[in-house]
């Protein structure tokens, strides 16, 4: 059975379309992440799920059981979704025990201080039961806004942007600890973000949004490397664009002359635009080259050279380290089953 299910699920406010007939599935222990600009219904989604925004059609179940119909609206105490925020929450007049076990309920004085030992420890906090949020560090906060949200059992875990607020040099070892944590205890969870890069590590897959629908749902490498559409392969990294023509349904005439694919393609008025991303390209220093080095960036294991053949500019990522602006170089594609828009 999937932890969330959410179908063709539409919200409006003072006649605006937020959200748009949605449907989305996310299954027992899975990462989602809603990714898209600002303003493109994620947060909508996720305070629908939460039950602290109203949708206008549509239904959204956990486990089986009906949260939002037609008709049919159950508050957001009762759906057993655990919440974590941007700004982290935390009541400043409360100590962190006192936070962790903040709704906590049903459970004798033994069993609550096992339940805040066991998540202060699930979260590297042990012994900081007795301190104050603002004697913590914005990580440590985090941390217990965590410990709160999974103290309380949740059957769901929603994260609004949680990252956004921690100092960028610790930021990506507390999403892996995160993650980690969830993985542990088999939590679901939903993570809003409008960072590509997040949603790469914490998430198992992602749902890019576009105008209140989701463009293209599925795991990362297939979103990248199989976008649907020029939004979504721009959206998720640098990409060269060139125009070509049809030969046959498996090959195509560029600048580079003709490069098969190895996936069938489909065209309107037999041509299109090549997707090639940064990383697609094999570069050899040569003089008789059909490239020439424009600019170049060293990014540590990988050097950013800007090519030009002919009259385009190519973004080209290699490990050749030594390449010079003003050097002549051959440069290909490889490729396997070409991406045409």
């Amino acid at each position: 059975m999937s932890t969330l299910s959410i179908q063709n699920v539409s919200s409006a406010y003072e006649s605006q379309v937020i959200l748009n007939q949605l449907d989305l599935t996310l299954e027992q222990g899975e990462i989602v992440a809603l990714l898209g600009p600002s303003g493109c219904g994620k947060t909508t989604l996720l305070r629908a799920v939460a039950g602290l925004q109203p949708i206008t059609h549509g239904s959204i179940r956990i486990n089986g059981n009906l949260l939002n119909d037609d008709g049919i609206f159950l508050p957001s105490e009762q759906r057993g979704v655990g919440m974590i925020f941007q700004d982290y929450a935390l009541f400043p007049h409360m100590t962190v025990a006192q936070n962790v076990l903040f709704g906590v309920n049903g459970l004798s004085k033994a069993q609550r201080q096992a339940r805040l030992e066991d998540m202060l420890s699930l979260v590297k906090l042990d012994g900081l039961g007795e301190r104050y949020p603002h004697e913590l560090s914005g990580g440590q906060q985090q941390r217990v806004s965590i410990a709160r949200a999974l103290a309380y059992e949740p059957e769901i875990l929603l994260l609004d942007e949680p990252f956004s607020n921690i100092d960028s040099q610790v930021r990506a070892e507390m999403m892996l600890e995160i993650r980690s944590i969830l993985k542990q205890r088999n939590i679901s969870a939903v993570f809003v973000t409008h960072s590509k890069d997040e949603a790469f590590v914490f998430a198992d897959k992602l749902a890019l949004f576009k105008d209140g629908g989701i463009v293209q749902h599925g795991i990362a490498e297939e979103l990248y490397s199989q976008p649907k559409d020029r939004y979504v392969a721009e959206f998720l990294g640098a990409g060269n664009y060139l125009t070509v023509s049809a030969v046959d349904e498996h090959t195509v005439d560029t600048i580079f002359g003709k490069l098969s694919s190895s996936a069938s393609l489909q065209f309107k008025d037999n041509s299109g635009t090549l997707l090639l991303r940064p990383e697609q390209f094999e570069l050899q220093l040569n003089q008789s080259g059909n490239g020439v080095i424009q600019d170049r960036r060293f990014l540590g294991t990988i050097c950013h050279y800007w090519v030009q053949v002919e009259q385009q500019i190519l973004e080209v990522k290699s490990q050749m380290l030594d390449l010079q602006q003003g050097d002549k170089v051959q440069i290909m594609p490889q490729v396997g089953p070409l991406i045409i828009f």
